[in-house]
């Protein structure tokens, strides 16, 4: 197989074995590839081994791949920091966008939404590590930014996301985790109806699926590593 088909499938493998290990079905778990800086050449390289969700960091960038790929009809979603001025080009091009953490911004996808396309499907940033110079809410603070999604026609609001502070520690990376699952019950105890947690990347996909992870953003361990 080629290095991209070969590292999707090992991939896939240990997303089964972590649910199987959780008692969960992997059917339960969607693989979005994170491809932000690599070419389009390569997102089609992983698409032709079966990849059909791609994550995307940079508007601009993103815009241009998925253009060039639109024929074979994959499912993108922005997962990094949202600029003001980049929320028409999200809101026109992409399924999913996982990193919300500002009523502005929400506000702006929302106005921004196509009339023609469904409602774009949003998830909450939230900082679960308290990093200073990592983007999302505050534990606590997601209560507020749901509610005010939760009245913006355009968007409908599915769940919470985290990027945790890096860790080779196998259970402060689970309590992370744990903490993202627990702020998603809180909010579906106040009436929202959530069924996505985005969360666990290549090196801690294993914590995050334990913890109930629906979606983990996998980059590096299906591209390789990045050049920027």
């Amino acid at each position: 197989m080629a290095p991209i088909a070969a590292n999707l499938q090992a991939v896939l493998t240990r997303l089964e074995r972590a649910a199987r290990a959780a008692g969960r079905s992997p059917a339960q778990i969607t693989l979005v590839a994170a491809s932000k800086t690599f070419p389009a050449e390569h997102i089609a390289q992983a698409h032709a081994a079966g990849q059909r969700a791609f994550g995307e960091n940079y508007a601009q960038e993103a815009v241009e791949k998925i253009t060039k790929l639109a024929h074979l009809h994959l499912e993108w979603h922005f997962i990094g920091p949202i600029q003001s001025n980049k929320t028409a080009a999200i809101a026109s091009h992409f399924q999913w966008v996982h990193s919300v953490e500002r009523g502005k911004i929400a506000q702006r996808l929302n106005a921004a939404r196509p009339e023609e396309l469904p409602p774009l499907d949003v998830c909450i940033q939230v900082n679960v590590s308290g990093e200073g110079s990592k983007s999302g809410v505050t534990p606590g603070e997601e209560v507020a930014l749901a509610d005010a999604i939760a009245g913006l026609p355009r968007l409908k609001l599915r769940g919470l996301m985290a990027i945790p502070e890096p860790t080779t520690d196998t259970m402060l990376q689970r309590r992370r985790c744990a903490l993202l699952r627990e702020l998603k019950e809180r909010l579906a105890a106040r009436g929202h109806a959530l069924d996505t947690l985005s969360m666990g990347m290549s090196d801690d996909l294993e914590a995050a699926i334990a913890e109930g992870a629906t979606m983990v953003r996998v980059g590096t361990a299906i591209f390789g590593k990045r050049d920027k």
